[in-house]
């Protein structure tokens, strides 16, 4: 089903002092390394193509965005997180971002679900593998989106997916959609992830 977006539009912007808002509406987190292709996605999911600012420069966003969100069936919040692991980054940025997030992720009342970004080419490393776990130990279940998927050719995926699996010590409950921001693919996945939300709300 292809839920359409009336609305969408950045409305909140927090940075490492900000209070974290608290909404009645439900917010769904994204969280990933620098550069993993989380603003393509959340443009991709809109169906917009400068809603998330892009960048060229891994590390550059070091705050929460909040983009308020409004389809023909609900209304919800994506939070785009601080990209980690970020190695030209000064210490002192790696650890403020780090309890940026931290922050949210104890302070948020609204948090459904976080999405953890991988990219699809590349052996999750440390810091992926570091956030997958504290992850599962805040009580969420593990959804892991593989980006970039256009950048490999089609007999190079199972593979990559294995490899991402195999790394995290996913299990065969847990969810991994491979997605592409130029082809969309895997976005009707996530959309209907978030809508399970709602639905599973109002059957109580």
């Amino acid at each position: 089903m292809d839920i359409k977006i009336k609305n969408a539009e950045l409305e909140t912007v927090i940075g490492v002092k900000s209070v974290v808002p608290q909404h009645e509406l439900p917010e769904f987190a994204f969280a990933g390394k620098s550069n993993v292709g989380k603003s393509s996605l959340i443009n991709a999911m809109m169906n917009r193509k400068s809603l998330a600012r892009t960048s060229s420069t891994p590390g550059k966003t070091q705050t929460i965005n909040y983009y308020r969100v409004e389809t023909d069936l609900n209304e919800y919040y994506l939070v785009d997180l601080p990209g980690y692991g970020y190695t030209k980054a000064s210490p002192e940025s790696r650890i403020s971002w780090g309890k940026m997030v931290e922050r949210y992720l104890k302070a948020s009342k609204s948090l459904k679900e976080i999405f953890l970004l991988i990219d699809i080419r590349h052996k999750p490393g440390e810091n992926d593998i570091q956030m997958y776990d504290w992850i599962i130990s805040k009580g969420y279940r593990p959804l892991i989106i593989a980006t970039k998927l256009d950048k490999l050719k089609k007999n190079e995926i199972p593979k990559a997916i294995k490899q991402i699996s195999d790394t995290l010590g996913i299990n065969k409950d847990d969810i991994l959609i491979p997605f592409s921001s130029e082809t969309k693919q895997g976005r009707e996945d996530i959309q209907e992830i978030i809508n399970s939300f709602f639905e599973e709300a109002a059957n109580g």
